[in-house]
């Protein structure tokens, strides 16, 4: 094979249609953009233009921020964990943390930490560190004989 036998797959690209070519071609004299104005000429640019009536963007109400220095937690449920040890994607006889969790794919790459949630049951002994876990996961992983390490500082409540 040459580089001057290089050819795209049968179909793969498709002819572009060809406005402007005569009425029976179907796209003929105004090449399908109608009648004069702005839409019939070119540099368009319209997304969100409601003819000069306040746009619906701007009459919707606006609530709320987007906190840019919020911590993003990856959450992993006691479930998942247990079947990411029955299926030997988990090694429990060390400790379990964040690099580990990624290595057995329950986590992505990405999020700050890790936050264990109760959901599902867990029978294996596992000793696991994680930033944020809740008090019935805590609880299932002691009841099985385990341990938990939470990394994160306790949220004070203000009396």
């Amino acid at each position: 094979m040459e580089l001057n036998d290089l050819r795209d797959n049968k179909g793969s690209r498709k002819p572009g249609r060809r406005l402007g070519r005569g009425h029976s071609s179907g796209k003929g004299k105004t090449s399908g953009r109608g009648v004069k104005g702005q839409t019939a000429r070119s540099g368009v640019a319209l997304a969100g233009f409601e003819g000069g009536q306040m746009p619906l963007y701007r009459r919707m109400p606006k609530r709320g921020f987007n906190n840019i220095f919020a911590k993003q937690y990856a959450i992993v449920n006691l479930g998942r964990l247990q079947k990411a040890i029955d299926d030997k994607k988990l090694d429990t006889s060390g400790t379990v943390d964040a690099t580990v969790l990624a290595a057995a794919g329950l986590v992505r790459s990405g999020t700050d930490s890790v936050r264990l949630l109760g959901k599902g049951a867990i029978t294996a002994k596992i000793s696991i560190e994680v930033t944020g876990a809740s008090k019935s996961a805590i609880a299932a992983i002691e009841k099985a004989g385990g341990s938990v390490k939470v990394t994160a500082p306790a949220v004070e409540t203000p009396a």
